[in-house]
């Protein structure tokens, strides 16, 4: 690997310790109450001071610099110095967000300052205890001081005699662990807090200056602890460095001095005790091993993923082909043929399942998002996530940040009240909101829900009627009336802030969720908050098709939209206004869209005797049905998007290729009833 890759391993690895560094802040903020989980909180240390390791090795010296800050006041927490509070815990979720905010940068080559660094360096300092310093120097400024090779950690005085039991350390560095960045008197500070400790440097492989190799690790410690706590504790402390160095921690006897022992050798163990390296040897443990895992670069998996929908469209042929030429049904062929069929849709699968990815990285930014809106409008908000093991298509996960960054500062400004309000209200001056995450019926639900004052019906409704959007005279159901939320423009702020006021948001959300194929829906309680339910397929590379025909051309609507299919009778059928037309369902009238009018392949029908009606549900227009001359079959179809070679093309979502090798355009319900409905297009008359 050159320069260039092994730099951006670094930062892919970055990614994961980001991921578990905001994770371990909120559980260590979530148990507040119930006590500090110390192993959290070391998991959070792990994770800055190996960022902090990476950095240095890459001279990224405004990361190194904040990340030994923030790893400063950490060390404070887990060693009882300071005491976890909302307080320090907010800084800490600021200093996190400043920290991938840096290794962006860093990622990106660009030296600009990060605003607001100093400043939170130094509020850092001060919650670890250390004292503010203006001097001139890096150095000062960052709280970095000198340090000698002998390092004073637990004095010399050790006894014999101890209830605790006594350890033996040799551990030698190899060049590694320095070209990651890490500290060895940061490791033995760290192992001091365990119990007493005397160390010994070993400078016996030093050469003379002229042979030097500076980068070569020359240095070797003799370490002795005295300590109560089990030795898994000690392995832990050199877990994250584990192979980037030689360790041996082996049981002590009562009677041994350091001068006994070798340096550089751990004395034999007892016959009762089983004594080696750190690390485990690759039998044991399996049980509790993380599963073995390989980066792919994503544009190699997206190869794989269209060779595979190749294959699917090939199997496809072949059966168009048999069935053609008249093979019987119980001919072998065709057995090996529905093989060959299952086959490839596990491999499709499969294949599929690569680019799925946890909901969780999306979730944390989220986090943030709730933090900073809260603070801009002055509330106490607190974010609670579930599922966040959800696996959606990292596509789908893209896409939704911009739609749950909108859904999210809506819900602090709009829906969380004030603090004054909600105790006058009997609530906690914190509040809630929850995002959720789940798979139903073969999509993913992703619901974003608060507990705050619900929406304000009367207030929205005069709103709408000021801009035009709706008559003075209209009456509108709470249904309706909640959907004006979503209407381009519209704003219930009364001033414009940081997060509102423009009428850019909501109508953002909607028109982004339905181009991923989902649907977005509300539902609010007044006095007792609102919940936006937002419905995606898992994937935006294949779906469940079903083939119809529309005046003699093949066409593809999703299965996840189609609610029912039924032939009506003429009785059920009713005209309204100009032409327009709905049919009675159970009682409820359903607006009727022609889809070979709408798309101009023939005049509009108005006798439906011959047609099939499928009841689709939409977004906007709730329940609507959609005439087509028949149905041929259901099938998975392979999704080829259209937008780069042809654009946006109104009520079409994508285009396939059927088994007789001919394209077949994929229907986009939402966009087909909104062409049918324009004043402009065929379906104008109703």
């Amino acid at each position: 690997m050159d320069h260039a890759d092994i730099r951006e391993t670094f930062f892919t690895e970055c990614e994961d310790l980001l991921e578990a560094l905001h994770d371990g802040l909120a559980r260590i903020e979530y148990t507040l109450c119930i006590g500090m989980d110390a192993e959290t909180v070391n998991t959070v240390f792990r994770a800055v001071h190996s960022i902090k390791g990476g950095a240095g090795a890459f001279k990224l010296d405004q990361l190194v610099r904040f990340a030994h800050q923030f790893e400063t006041t950490l060390d404070a927490l887990r060693a009882g110095r300071i005491v976890a509070d909302p307080a320090l815990m907010g800084l800490l979720h600021r200093s996190a967000d400043q920290l991938s905010d840096l290794v962006q940068v860093a990622r990106a080559g660009n030296d600009a300052a990060c605003p607001n660094l100093l400043c939170l360096t130094h509020e850092l300092a001060a919650a670890a205890g250390e004292d503010e310093d203006n001097g001139d120097s890096d150095a000062e400024d960052f709280g970095f001081s000198p340090l000698s090779l002998d390092l004073d950690l637990g004095g010399s005085d050790l006894t014999s005699g101890s209830n605790g039991g006594r350890y033996a350390i040799a551990f030698s560095p190899t060049r590694a662990l320095y070209a990651c960045g890490n500290d060895t008197s940061v490791l033995l500070r760290v192992l001091s807090d365990l119990g007493r400790m005397e160390v010994r440097l070993d400078r016996s492989r030093l050469p003379d200056f002229d042979a030097l190799d500076w980068q070569e690790s020359w240095l070797d410690w003799q370490i002795i602890l005295e300590t109560d706590e089990p030795e898994h504790q000690i392995d832990e402390i050199f877990e994250f460095v584990e192979d980037l160095c030689r360790l041996e921690v082996s049981p002590l006897p009562e009677d041994m001095t350091l001068e006994e022992t070798e340096v550089g050798h751990a004395p034999e163990p007892p016959a009762s005790t089983v004594a080696g390296p750190l690390k485990k040897p690759a039998d044991e443990g399996r049980g509790s091993a993380p599963r073995a895992t390989v980066r792919v670069d994503l544009d190699r998996v997206d190869r794989l993923i269209n060779i595979v929908g190749e294959l699917v469209i090939n199997q496809a042929m072949l059966s168009q082909c048999v069935q053609d030429e008249g093979v019987p049904q119980r001919s072998p062929m065709r057995g090996r043929l529905d093989d060959f069929r299952s086959l490839a849709r596990e491999i499709q699968a499969s294949v599929m399942a690569i680019r799925a990815q946890a909901i969780k990285p999306l979730f944390q930014r989220m986090a943030r998002i709730a933090r900073e809106a809260a603070t801009s409008a002055g509330k106490q908000v607190r974010l609670v996530t579930e599922g966040e093991g959800t696996e959606v298509d990292k596509t789908v996960i893209e896409r939704l940040a911009d739609p749950l960054t909108h859904m999210i500062r809506n819900a602090v400004d709009h829906g969380i009240e004030t603090p004054e309000l909600r105790a006058s209200a009997g609530k906690s001056e914190t509040g809630m909101i929850t995002l959720s995450a789940a798979h139903r019926s073969g999509r993913v639900l992703i619901e974003v829900q608060d507990d705050g004052g619900g929406i304000n019906r009367p207030r929205v409704l005069e709103i709408a009627r000021s801009k035009g959007l709706v008559p003075e005279n209209a009456v509108l159901s709470d249904e309706e009336t909640d959907e004006l939320l979503f209407m381009p423009g519209f704003s219930t702020a009364s001033v414009i802030s940081d997060l509102s006021g423009r009428g850019v948001g909501m109508d953002v959300v909607r028109s982004t969720i339905e181009s991923l194929g989902g649907r977005v829906g509300i539902t609010s309680v007044p006095g007792h908050g609102t919940r936006f339910s937002i419905s995606l397929p898992l994937t935006l590379a294949v779906l469940d098709g079903m083939v119809v025909d529309v005046s003699g051309q093949t066409m593809v609507i999703p299965v996840s939209t189609i609610i029912e299919t039924l032939r009506p009778c003429p009785a059920d059928v009713h005209g309204l206004g100009s032409g327009g037309q709905v049919v009675g369902i159970r009682g409820s009238f359903v607006p009727i869209v022609d889809c070979g009018a709408v798309f101009g392949y023939r005049d509009p029908v108005h006798t439906y005797d011959k047609s099939v009606l499928l009841l689709v549900e939409t977004g906007r227009q709730k329940l609507c049905a959609l005439v087509v001359d028949a149905i041929h079959d259901q099938r998975q179809v392979v999704i080829k998007r259209l937008e780069t070679g042809y654009g946006d093309i109104p009520g079409i979502a994508a285009a396939t290729i059927l088994g007789d090798g001919r394209i077949a355009l994929i229907i986009d319900p939402e966009g087909l009833v909104e062409l049918g409905a324009s004043p402009h297009g065929p379906g104008s008359e109703f």
